[in-house]
């Protein structure tokens, strides 16, 4: 892989000889697989043939081999979640300092894997408003989010400075902020065609301008977590710098083990807690880190599920994509009950027959294909599972059963 000379130059002094020749060699070999698991979709053992737990992660393990996870029902269903292990680390951090009922923002979500965390993570009674300000990747949050199934989640559509305007405060918000991408370049040769000096400064001021936005949210004595998948310190130490010392804030260490390889910071005189991944030191694509908590008084606890709820179905700012309840679809009359309803946590579906299908025939519907139900199946609305995990529904009309799977989450190709 040809890196850019001048990321070359500062990166390689950053690092020092020994992290630099490791990280060289890395960009040579494959990316470890990772996958996290949904605690509420307790997977069967034989998922996946090997697995070996990422240790800062509950529920997150290593795969020995990268399947074909877009042919696996299970994944659709929201049992687990393919994630980066680095970013996965989030998972330490809150179970440390999130351990009572909170309101929480993840304010650049998409595609989804750090607020599918998030849900997990916090404690059971906590409400997650999980936003995303592109539009187009607001959709594919809405997709994973609802797969997941938990009802105690808002999904968004809003930029930094509209939450400003709502009054809304959060007792924890996760800012992992667009950024130049240095920790992708293994997995993604567009990162290392799209990087440039320029674009570091660039992003350091667009990240700096998305905090100051957000910061009047976070009620004092709450948790700020700001993150990156980048390796210079211009976007890393001097941002956590620039929340500390300009916004207000304490930066928090993170119990962590030697035996993990987690590197502190590489900024010279620079003392406080951060935590960096680096290819071919620790066992994960590039990430960054760090904890704050922001001075003052500490105020109150912000809205929990029921009034968070209300306040973002009524609040004309807030473009709300999912209150985390789905609801039947009309047609005409009729309601037609909807994929993300079987997926749903919130849902019983006792009431709906059941129709248990093989791999062939579940990749077959998540293909938005016709399916031959067995016979005495009941007409109407039916629930399909694989391996007894809701997929979605079919409408039974005897000589052939309509696909409802949605369009738009449908698998392009067998």
């Amino acid at each position: 892989m040809q890196l850019p000379q001048e990321f070359t130059s500062y990166a390689s002094a950053l690092f020092g000889a020994e992290r630099w020749q490791r990280f060289l060699q890395s960009l040579d070999e494959p990316a470890a697989v990772s996958v996290r698991f949904n605690p509420w979709k307790l997977p069967p053992k034989s998922v996946f043939s090997q697995m070996t737990p990422v240790p800062w992660c509950r529920e997150g393990y290593w795969l020995s081999a990268r399947p074909n996870f877009t042919l696996d029902p299970l994944f659709h269903a929201g049992v687990y979640y393919v994630q980066e292990a680095g970013s996965m680390f989030l998972d330490r951090v809150l179970r440390q300092y999130v351990t009572s009922p909170v309101l929480a923002l993840d304010l650049c979500a998409a595609p989804g894997g750090k607020s599918t965390l998030m849900r997990a993570a916090l404690p059971e009674g906590s409400m997650l408003v999980s936003n995303e300000p592109d539009r187009r990747r607001a959709n594919v949050l809405l997709e994973n989010m609802l797969k997941q199934g938990h009802p105690d989640v808002l999904i968004t559509h809003n930029y930094a400075q509209d939450f400003a305007k709502t009054n809304w405060t959060f007792d924890v918000i996760l800012a992992d902020v667009p950024c130049s991408g240095e920790g992708l370049f293994r997995r993604d040769e567009g990162a290392v065609g799209e990087w440039s000096l320029q674009n570091v400064h660039f992003c350091q001021k667009r990240q700096r301008q998305i905090l100051q936005d957000i910061w009047p949210c976070l009620r004092s004595g709450g948790v700020l977590i700001y993150s990156t998948c980048t390796f210079n310190v211009h976007e890393d130490e001097e941002n956590v710098r620039f929340i500390a010392e300009e916004l207000g804030a304490e930066i928090l260490p993170v119990s962590l083990r030697p035996e993990w390889q987690i590197t502190g910071s590489l900024l010279e005189g620079w003392e406080q807690p951060v935590y960096r991944f680096i290819p071919g030191i620790t066992q994960s694509e590039g990430f960054f880190i760090a904890v704050l908590r922001k001075k003052g008084t500490p105020t109150a606890p912000g809205m929990l599920p029921g009034s968070a709820r209300r306040h973002a179905q009524a609040h004309r700012l807030i473009h709300l994509l999912s209150d985390g309840i789905p609801t039947p679809e009309m047609k005409g009359k009729e309601p037609i009950p909807s994929a993300a309803e079987a997926l749903s946590l919130r849902f019983s579906l006792a009431d709906y027959p059941r129709v248990e299908l093989s791999l062939q025939q579940a990749q077959q519907y998540l293909h938005r294909e016709s399916l031959s139900l067995p016979s005495g199946t009941p007409k109407g609305f039916v629930l399909v599972t694989y391996q007894n995990y809701p997929l979605g529904f079919v409408k039974n009309l005897a000589d052939r059963a309509n696909n409802l799977y949605p369009k738009n989450w449908a698998i392009r190709h067998l």
